[in-house]
């Protein structure tokens, strides 16, 4: 099992021992709020199986009906996350609302706090090793994750400051209310994933500092080349694919050319690591100079 699937399996049995623990004492103790960060842990449930397959389908090769890979499941995984947060906050929305109006009953504070203080440990823990082995595996499916499990930080906390106030104060109107900003939260969260999911599967180029690692490679050869045009780039899952027109000396042999493209290709993949890079040579005949002209003017 490599590492980006058993941080995933990790996670997702993680989750569902927390998803127990929130609804057993949620229930006990009358708290809205843990409840409702108990349907939030039923949303990571869903979310976290999502990722654990999209990772481990990313991971394999291409084939002649995936060329460029399986990646793309991950963005399709970050979309699930999305969807069942929103429903998620939505329910939670309903809850909260319901008490408000009718009143909540007698809450056990002690016990409504136990999960949630559990709950913030494994949290935390998981979060940072899952947003490393994203970062490290390029995974976008790990990433979505990890960000869901940062707000589930920040959820708790909130739900133990709100039942803090209500064991403090007496007032139980603080349960519905901290089960509302939870609501919010989850929205928030929601649309986030959604952005970085619809991002990915509209193909939109690469960051700036990643297009500038790319420059910065041309403009290392810019003695042995004459420019180049139709530079394109975009991601797939954790795969980054680059390629560009590339205008060099028409007298040049074409091993020389060959062999020119190739260490440009590994350069630009020393830089972006996983890259895809392919370049197409073609003589130069006056044409296409501006781009390359653009970026020697911009780092002048």
């Amino acid at each position: 099992m490599n590492a980006p699937v058993r941080i995933a399996a990790i996670s997702l049995a993680t989750t569902i021992c927390l998803l127990a623990l929130k609804l057993i004492l949620g229930i006990i103790s009358g708290s809205i709020a843990v409840l409702s960060d108990a349907i939030d842990s039923g949303t990571d449930v869903v979310g976290g199986t999502a990722a654990l397959i999209s990772v481990r389908i990313a991971a394999w090769p291409a084939d002649e009906d995936h060329p460029y890979g399986h990646g793309k499941v991950e963005s399709i995984s970050a979309s699930v996350a999305a969807t069942v947060v929103a429903i998620g906050g939505g329910f939670v929305v309903f809850q909260a609302v319901r008490r408000l109006v009718v009143g909540s009953p007698e809450i056990n504070v002690g016990l409504a706090l136990a999960p949630m203080v559990v709950a913030v440990a494994a949290n935390v823990v998981l979060a940072f090793y899952m947003r490393r082995e994203a970062r490290r595996a390029r995974s976008l499916a790990l990433a979505s994750e990890a960000t869901h499990l940062q707000t589930n930080v920040i959820q708790a906390g909130a739900v133990i400051a709100g039942l803090t106030v209500v064991g403090v104060t007496g007032l139980r109107l603080f349960d519905p209310l901290v089960a509302l900003g939870l609501a919010a939260y989850m929205g928030w969260a929601a649309v986030h994933l959604a952005r970085e999911a619809l991002t990915e599967v509209m193909d939109v180029a690469l960051p700036d500092e990643e297009l500038r690692a790319i420059h910065d490679v041309i403009v290392a050869h810019q003695d042995e080349i004459r420019g180049f045009h139709r530079l394109r780039s975009r991601k797939s899952g954790p795969t980054r694919h680059v390629d560009m027109h590339l205008l060099v000396d028409p007298q040049r042999t074409v091993e020389e050319v060959h062999t020119l493209c190739d260490e440009i290709e590994r350069e630009i993949s020393d830089r972006l690591p996983g890259a895809t890079v392919t370049i197409h040579a073609e003589p130069d005949d006056g044409r296409y100079r501006g781009p390359l002209d653009r970026i020697l003017q911009e780092g002048s």
